[in-house]
């Protein structure tokens, strides 16, 4: 008769230990990495693919950019890009130009290096912008990747 008795105590003690423990465990912080996403406004993965840099990549004063863009996000084979600290301040800009015949609806490859004129370290944005030479807001599109500055 003991043993169920204290059976019967010890359930009951490890389900009240269960019960207080479960919400602190359920909620405990995640242990893997997670990794940033570019930010598309008005644009997507069907628009413009940046193959470097990587989101959260670490980067020096000198950055190279490289990717393909639809030749819609071009005017005159190019469009602009830039680096931004955290608060907004540009830290550097560029123009990306087409590697191939940009008068296409198709991906052309670009390039760019942007040399940052400000010293700099800490987290970062790089902004592809479409370039957009009528100025009207409503045909602004860019893609923002969040980068680490060395």
């Amino acid at each position: 008769m003991k043993k169920y008795i204290f059976a019967f105590l010890l359930l009951a003690l490890l389900g009240v230990g269960a019960y207080f423990l479960y919400p602190l465990l359920a909620h405990a912080p995640a242990t893997s990495v997670q990794t940033s996403v570019p930010t598309y406004v008005r644009a997507s993965l069907n628009d413009i693919v940046v193959a470097s840099p990587k989101p959260d990549e670490t980067l020096g004063s000198i950055i190279d950019v490289s990717g393909r863009a639809r030749g819609l996000w071009y005017f005159e084979a190019s469009f602009p890009v830039e680096v931004v600290d955290s608060r907004g301040a540009v830290l550097g800009k560029s123009i990306a130009t087409a590697q191939e015949d940009w008068m296409t609806e198709e991906f052309v490859p670009f390039t760019a290096t942007i040399t940052l004129t400000t010293p700099y370290a800490g987290p970062a944005t790089l902004i592809l912008r479409k370039d957009n030479p009528s100025g009207e807001s409503s045909r602004d599109a860019s893609i923002s990747i969040p980068i680490l500055i060395q």
